[in-house]
Formats: structure tokens, C-alpha cells, sequence
């Protein structure tokens, strides 16, 4: 139901899943393997995925703690967005890939919960997108030692409060990577 015209299409969004955000990542190891399989389900079905790639002083271009982990590999015909803003939006190409393809629901996977995958959904939302979070596919690094909750409780905290967002005319919710389904099967 997205308020965008002419933008029937969906994507699956892949946020930052960068060898430097997923290195102390809560539940790092069934969270991949869950964006992995999203992944291999949009591909199946002919969904565009679309991967999102963090710069700061912390990811600095081209280094290895910049590089997407092993485990996921981008395909040359996938778009790759660049970004320096938690919201996967600012100051990027981002809605003019998706608008280019006619996407107007994203379903959205990666890192980190309270930051990026946060500031993306709520960014999707605010422009007219459909925007389902994938529950058990993002995470974040444990960062109670400045006053966040612990991890686990970070993200079921995301996954509640986004289950029940809504704004007129866009849909929004949770599900779990075994409920997503992209659609029929793409000829090949």
C-alpha cells in the first residue's frame, strides 16, 4: 500500500552487515545465516536486493573492517549504496535506485538495531515506502556500558515497537525470515 505511484515492486534491503559492525554482534552467527537465507529468497524470486555500506571514522573506505563480511557476497548487478548517516536515505542515491526499479516496499535486514537499521526504517516510512523489519535478521553490539540496554533487549524492544507502526496509507510490521515470502518463483 505505499503512498509512492507506479512503485509496485519490493526489495530486500541489506544495511550495513560490514566486517567492523558485525564484529561484536549480538547473536552474530544466526543473524547472518538468517540474512543469508532472505537473501537467497529474493534472488529465487526475482526480488531486487539492494545492500547499503556504511563510511565513518570507524569504517573508513576501503578498509577491512569496511568490506561486507565474508559470509555475504553482493552481486555485481545488485545496487550497492553508500552512505555517511545512519538513515540509509540522507544524503544517498538510495531513493533513486529504488524509483529506478519501482520499488515501493523495502524489507529491511542488518545493523545495527538502535542506529541505522532504526534511522532506515523510520526514513523509509516518512518518504511513502512499506517498510517491514525481518525480526530475527538485525542486530547490534552490546552497548549498556553507555547506558543501553543489553543487546537482546534492544532488539525486541525494535521488533515490538515496529510491529505496530503505521502512518496513513503505508504499511509497516515484523516478521520472521521463515514468513517472508517474496513472491512466485522468477523463470530463468
Amino acid at each position: 500500500m505505499t503512498t509512492l505511484t507506479d512503485r509496485p515492486k519490493t526489495a530486500l534491503l541489506v544495511v550495513d552487515v560490514q566486517n567492523g559492525v558485525m564484529r561484536e554482534a549480538h547473536d552474530r552467527e544466526a543473524v547472518v545465516a538468517n540474512i543469508g537465507a532472505l537473501v537467497d529468497k529474493a534472488r529465487s524470486a526475482g526480488v531486487d536486493v539492494v545492500w547499503v555500506q556504511h563510511t565513518s571514522a570507524e569504517l573508513p573506505r576501503d578498509s577491512e573492517t569496511w568490506q561486507y563480511i565474508p559470509e555475504l557476497v553482493r552481486r555485481d548487478e545488485e545496487p550497492l549504496v553508500h552512505k555517511a548517516y545512519g538513515d540509509s536515505f540522507e544524503d544517498t542515491d538510495l531513493e533513486s535506485v529504488l524509483a529506478a526499479r519501482g520499488i515501493g516496499r523495502l524489507v529491511v535486514a542488518g545493523a545495527q538495531t538502535d542506529a541505522c537499521i532504526r534511522s532506515t526504517l523510520h526514513g523509509a516510512i516518512a518518504r511513502g515506502y512499506d517498510a517491514t523489519l525481518v525480526a530475527d535478521a538485525h542486530t547490534t553490539e552490546d552497548l549498556s556500558a553507555y547506558g543501553a540496554p543489553p543487546p537482546g533487549q534492544v532488539i525486541a524492544h525494535t521488533n515490538l515497537y515496529w510491529q505496530f507502526q503505521t502512518a496513513p496509507g503505508r504499511t509497516a510490521g515484523t516478521v520472521k525470515t521463515e514468513e517472508v515470502d517474496f513472491g512466485v518463483k522468477a523463470a530463468v
